[in-house]
C-alpha cells in the first residue's frame, strides 16, 4: 500500500482528529549512523544545539489534536534541567499535556514518554511495560465514557522481541473489545514482525498503511513507528513527515471520528 496524501494540521478540523508520533531523540540532531558514535556524548550532558532542535521540533508538531513523544526527557542535567515534553506542549500551544518517567538515572538522566493534546482527557493513565529490565511505559488517555469513549495507548517498546510480545500482550488486554482505540509510538519492531502479527490477531486493530519507513529518518530502511486504530475509526489520511529533526521519521493520522466521540474532543 501507499502512503495516502499527506496530513494537513491546519485544515478545516470538524469532525477530524489528527495524530503524530515523534521520537526526539531528547533533541539530538542526527542525521547519519556516524553521529551515534561521534554525537553519544550528548546523551549524557547538556549542549547548546538541544533546545534549538526542540524549537524546530515544535514548530513541527504544532496544529494536531494529539501528539505523542518518545525519548524525551522529564528534566535532567543533560537537558539543563528542562522538561522537554512540558516546553514542546508550551511552546507548540497545547494546554495540556503528560508525561511518564519510565526509566529514572537522578540528575543524569530522565528518560520519558510524552503526550500534548488540544482536548482535555476524561482520564490519563501510566502504565509500566512488563519486561526483565524496567524501563519502558506507555501513557493510556481516555476522552468520554464507555462505550463511546477514544481510547488512546502511546508507547515506546522494547529493543528484545520477546520482551515486546509480553509488552504487547499487556497492551492487548488493556484495549480488548474497545471500539474506538489507537495505540501509538515506537515499537522497535516492524509491521511483519511475529510479535505484531500476534498483536493483530489479539485485537482489533490494524494499520492503516503497512510498512512505511521511518527509521534511520536520512534513510529509511524499517518501520519501527505506527499509529494502528480499530475500524470504527475511519482514516482519511496517513502519511510519514518528510523532514525530521532526530533519527526518527514522524507518522501522522487523521481519521475522522463517530458523532459520540467528537463530542468527548470538542
Amino acid at each position: 500500500m501507499e502512503v495516502t496524501d499527506p496530513v494537513d494540521p491546519h485544515a478545516d478540523s470538524a469532525g477530524r482528529f489528527r495524530l503524530l508520533s515523534y521520537n526526539i531523540q531528547c533533541g539530538i540532531r542526527t542525521s547519519t549512523f556516524r553521529h551515534y558514535v561521534t554525537g553519544g556524548w550528548k546523551h549524557l550532558l547538556p549542549h547548546g544545539d538541544r533546545l534549538r532542535t526542540l524549537a524546530a521540533i515544535a514548530d513541527q508538531i504544532r496544529g494536531y489534536d494529539f501528539v505523542a513523544v518518545q525519548e524525551a526527557d522529564s528534566g535532567s542535567l543533560r537537558t539543563g534541567f528542562l522538561g522537554q515534553t512540558e516546553y514542546l506542549a508550551r511552546r507548540a500551544g497545547y494546554p495540556w499535556w503528560t508525561e511518564r518517567t519510565n526509566r529514572n538515572l537522578g540528575v543524569i538522566a530522565q528518560h520519558a514518554i510524552g503526550a500534548l493534546s488540544q482536548a482535555t482527557p476524561t482520564a490519563a493513565t501510566p502504565l509500566a511495560l512488563p519486561g526483565r529490565v524496567p524501563g519502558r511505559g506507555a501513557l493510556m488517555l481516555r476522552y468520554g465514557q464507555d462505550p463511546s469513549a477514544l481510547v488512546v495507548v502511546a508507547l515506546h517498546l522494547a529493543l528484545g522481541r520477546n520482551t515486546r510480545r509480553r509488552q504487547l500482550d499487556f497492551v492487548a488486554d488493556l484495549i480488548g473489545d474497545m471500539r474506538h482505540a489507537v495505540v501509538m509510538g515506537d515499537f522497535n519492531a516492524p509491521h511483519g514482525a511475529p510479535e505484531m502479527r500476534r498483536f493483530f490477531e489479539r485485537t482489533h486493530l490494524v494499520e492503516p498503511v503497512e510498512r512505511v519507513n521511518t527509521w534511520p529518518a536520512w534513510k529509511p530502511l524499517r518501520n519501527f513507528d505506527h499509529i494502528l486504530v480499530t475500524p470504527a475509526l475511519e482514516v482519511e489520511s496517513l502519511s510519514v513527515l518528510e523532514t525530521s529533526q532526530t533519527d526518527h521519521l514522524p507518522v501522522a493520522l487523521e481519521i475522522r471520528l463517530p458523532t459520540e466521540c467528537t463530542r468527548a474532543v470538542a
